[in-house]
């Protein structure tokens, strides 16, 4: 995913981004979680009720049923990215992109059992797709996908993409679909012959990046750097919609109960989008939420969306080596912002 610290955001509401419906979400809860260093994906498991954090160098699990508490963590990692969650075979996988590896842990123990090493550099995304029973990691920096069955962590082959990967959804049904942020274009890879399928434009939408899908309509929202979610349909390659969202998105939802997509953007707000039908779309709210909280899951049992954050200090000077300098995470204040529609 994109690691854009969103610095100097003025959280201020166009008119456009201000009208919505008498939909109300609020942040409800704030769990605070130990560690100072970056983020990425976060992963809800509504099999189990917890949560998984990609944080630094760790992955922190908590307890979705028991207030949010942390009840352990996977740690030995080396600059996390995602997590792919596979319940009947008790496995998780973790992508490891300073390495280049595939964490593999124990659900119930929270174990490393496995360390991988891709056939890429940089993985990034990573989707456990059921139908066929394999892992796909998605390389960034060498535009190529990692297959690994999942039942040994044999891998199994490598694909090779038309673009630099963004994040990617698997439809249950042998596709996976990935955002290609350099291309702007969405490629369909078939997880059994694993080959690239096919690929189509986002136009007018411009580097995407957060990928979520209603499966039982066949529509992918790619959320993208021009502050525009785009919903195409999965089966013709066509686009359905354009949808104004927030500023410096990087992370998609969908509650597949509520027919509701989400995009988490790094201003400080989370737009909800009403999927009507398969053609029509309303911006329901534009929460406020956190500068910086641009990654985001959803649990459609409960409804609830989850965001990870923190707390900036000022960015450093800028210098020849480094002329766009990140600023410090303040120390303490990274957390889980909790979001739920309330009535």
């Amino acid at each position: 995913m994109k690691k854009i610290i969103c610095v100097a955001l003025s959280i201020t509401f166009s008119g456009l981004l201000m009208a919505q419906s008498s939909s109300s979400y609020k942040i409800v809860n704030r769990f605070h979680l130990d560690g100072d260093m970056g983020w990425d994906y976060l992963t809800a498991d509504d099999a189990t009720n917890r949560l998984y954090v990609s944080h630094g160098n760790m992955v922190q699990v908590l307890d979705l049923n028991n207030g949010g508490k942390q009840i352990g963590a996977v740690t030995g990692l080396n600059g996390v990215h995602g997590v792919a969650l596979a319940d009947e075979l008790n496995k998780g996988f973790i992508s490891s992109g300073r390495d280049s590896t595939v964490v593999v842990f124990d659900l119930a123990t929270l174990t490393p059992t496995a360390r991988i090493k891709v056939t890429g550099a940089n993985p990034d995304a990573i989707v456990y797709d059921k139908f066929s029973g394999k892992v796909f990691t998605f390389n960034g920096r060498t535009d190529n996908s990692t297959v690994i069955d999942a039942k040994t962590n044999a891998i199994t082959g490598t694909i090779n993409l038309p673009g630099k990967p963004e994040f990617a959804v698997a439809d249950g049904k042998g596709k996976i679909y990935d955002n290609l942020e350099d291309k702007s274009e969405i490629c369909v890879i078939n997880t059994v012959s694993m080959k690239v399928e096919n690929a189509w434009s986002l136009t007018p939408g411009e580097e995407p990046s957060g990928l979520a899908m209603d499966k039982a309509n066949n529509l992918l929202f790619s959320v993208c750097d021009n502050n525009l979610m785009i919903v195409s349909d999965a089966l013709k390659g066509t686009i359905v919609a354009k949808i104004p969202i927030g500023s410096h998105p990087d992370g998609a939802g969908f509650d597949a109960s509520l027919y509701r997509a989400y995009s988490s953007n790094g201003e400080g707000t989370l737009t909800v989008v009403q999927e009507t039908n398969a053609k029509n779309f309303t911006v329901l709210a534009n929460v406020p939420t956190s500068r910086g909280a641009r990654t985001c899951t959803v649990d459609s049992k409960t409804h609830h969306i989850y965001l990870s954050s923190a707390q900036y200090g000022e960015a450093p000077m800028p210098t020849v080596d480094h002329p766009h300098p990140r600023p410090a995470i303040k120390s303490g204040t990274f957390e889980i912002l909790d979001v739920v529609e309330t009535k």
